[in-house]
């Protein structure tokens, strides 16, 4: 067999790639062991009383070249996620863990396959469609002041958008459990985050104890397709704002994402008048 230097070990076949993620898995077990961070682990059913951010999205997308099976298997995982996750307390210097907070995705567990994303292609997985989830999670933090330690990029273009365009719609990945999504709670009052499934919708929480003196907002500049080679890819540039809450006056405006996402959809779904030439 001619051996391709170009093709990494965990492209070679199956095999290769579950050799490589147990690695990967098995470092990122040792990493945490031998880490001085402190993770999140204490919840409470009472609500802390001041709202940061909030945000609710469709669970189960319907359309042309979706498999609703997956679909309706991607919302039992998310709501089997959500109940691990919801009404966890973060304290002033931890940080959440969506991994250390979920735990594995399995079978036994009554996770079912969805979508994942294994070498830039869709199949079904085990526990596929947690990183609608995560997404979720990181959008209620980039409306608020708290420190993203740890995240992850993939096409935010998996499916075409339903209504009003939202950054960062699918962009946040996740597998367990190397590929994390984390943030710290650089505040200095308790912060908690909930997160449940109600009538096909996933919604979500982000408290305080006491409100912020700032506001923050996302914004999407430049947003487009374009053709590169045979492939098309969604392109724009994402900017957190941050704000006074009383003059409404803009302190700060972040890029915090580039993005160049590879359409994995029908491109005959794309709209024409959003295609650049």
């Amino acid at each position: 067999m001619l051996w391709k230097k170009d093709v990494l070990f965990c492209d070679i076949n199956p095999l290769c790639y579950e050799i490589s993620q147990k690695k990967e898995i098995f470092r990122r077990h040792i990493k945490d062991l031998t880490g001085h961070e402190k993770y999140a682990k204490t919840f409470s059913k009472k609500s802390l009383p001041n709202v940061v951010s909030s945000y609710s999205s469709h669970l189960i997308k319907r359309g042309k070249g979706i498999d609703p099976r997956l679909q309706e298997n991607k919302a039992v995982n998310i709501d089997l996620a959500c109940r691990k996750i919801n009404g966890i307390i973060i304290r002033p210097g931890e940080v959440f863990s969506f991994w250390k907070t979920v735990g594995k995705a399995s079978k036994r567990k009554g996770y079912k396959d969805g979508r994942v994303i294994v070498g830039n292609k869709l199949r079904p997985g085990t526990g596929g469609g947690l990183c609608n989830l995560a997404n979720t999670i990181h959008l209620l933090v980039l409306h608020s002041p708290l420190e993203v330690t740890e995240f992850h990029s993939h096409s935010d273009a998996l499916a075409p958008d339903e209504g009003k365009r939202v950054p960062f719609s699918s962009g946040t990945s996740v597998g367990y459990n190397y590929i994390d999504y984390r943030f710290k709670n650089n505040t200095d009052q308790n912060i908690q985050l909930f997160v449940w499934c109600e009538n096909e919708e996933l919604k979500a929480e982000l408290r305080s104890e006491r409100e912020f003196p700032y506001q923050y907002k996302l914004t999407e500049e430049n947003h487009h397709f374009r053709k590169e080679g045979e492939k098309y890819y969604r392109i724009s540039k994402i900017y957190k704002n941050t704000m006074d809450k009383e003059t409404g006056a803009l302190l700060e405006k972040k890029l915090v994402r580039d993005n160049h996402s590879e359409v994995m959809y029908d491109y005959s779904l794309i709209p024409e008048e959003l295609i650049q030439k």
